[in-house]
């Protein structure tokens, strides 16, 4: 299975990347930035809520209801004349329930690291999470994953995949840095640079980039 960073990079991704650049005003190297470090935080957060059987039925559902995969197949649709109010609503709403109070901790985070500005990244947010839900749909219908086991299952193979060792470490990491079951409190800290492993941040953060620490 490809992990959600190798679909990023695939010539679908990159449509995504051109046409989210688009939308937000913002150049495609640092759009790429910003998506490359979203799209995996918010896999990891959506991953931690599939973890309940609540949540894991609840993300089902929006796959099943409205997620399917759909929105992949017109991106030229999606982003001619501007994204519509309603798949940024769509996509605002989606943040909220994966971020949760957090949401501006993250966003800093992601800014501070990507040097784009906070609401441009959160602009960026709003129209890549309705795409980031499609690709979950679009591979669990590939995959007839139809129970929260098997939805937990394609989360962890989207975040690991075919990943370079040093990412895994870094989502691995984030997930509980400081063992308190907060994923996003790490992510803020972590990316921020206040890792409290010496190891986790560096690598992955070298990688995404493509700079060497």
């Amino acid at each position: 299975m490809s992990g959600i960073l190798d679909l990023l990079n695939s010539d679908l991704g990159k449509s995504i990347v051109s046409g989210v650049a688009g939308q937000t005003n913002q150049p495609q190297n640092k759009t790429n930035d910003v998506l490359t470090l979203a799209m995996p935080v918010l896999m990891a957060a959506m991953k931690r809520n599939a973890a309940s059987p609540e949540g894991a039925q609840g993300l089902l559902s929006a796959i099943n209801n409205k997620h399917d995969g759909s929105i992949l197949n017109n991106l030229s649709g999606l982003f001619g004349g501007g994204v519509d109010d309603s798949v940024m609503s769509d996509g605002s709403k989606i943040i909220g329930h994966v971020l949760g109070d957090k949401q501006s901790n993250v966003e800093k985070a992601i800014s501070a690291k990507s040097g784009v500005d906070t609401g441009s990244v959160a602009q960026i947010l709003k129209v890549a999470a309705p795409i980031l839900m499609g690709m979950l749909g679009n591979q669990a219908k590939q995959q007839n994953v139809d129970s929260p086991g098997g939805l937990e299952g394609l989360l962890g193979g989207l975040l690991k995949g075919n990943s370079p060792q040093n990412e895994q470490s870094f989502l691995e990491s984030i997930l509980d840095a400081d063992k308190d079951g907060s994923i996003i409190d790490d992510v803020a800290g972590m990316v921020l640079g206040g890792s409290k492993k010496k190891d986790g941040l560096g690598g992955m953060i070298g990688g995404l980039f493509g700079g060497k620490n």
